[in-house]
């Protein structure tokens, strides 16, 4: 498991999260709904993890919207911070 999905969906959990505006271009681009993308979080699957990165930890997950499409997200936590969970 990811220690970084983990710790992004505490986060959600206790609704410290925000939508970056480039997350919100993404999302609108591909006409996703983001309560779809708060809601197929708790199931998703872990793509890659880079706890590590440079601006923060990251994970890439595929998630699934109501309808069951492929939702591929990708959460970060702003470096040197505890939150928010932060949807890239």
């Amino acid at each position: 498991m990811s220690e970084t999905l983990e710790r992004v969906r505490a986060l959600v959990a206790r609704s410290e999260a925000r939508v970056s505006l480039h997350g919100y271009e993404e999302l609108a681009a591909d006409n996703i709904v983001v309560r779809d993308v708060f809601a197929g979080l708790p199931t998703a699957s872990v793509v890659e993890d880079y706890p590590t990165y440079p601006k923060g930890p990251c994970v890439p997950v595929l998630e699934r919207d109501g309808e069951g499409r492929p939702l591929h997200i990708v959460w970060g936590i702003p470096a040197g911070q505890t939150a928010p969970a932060v949807l890239v």
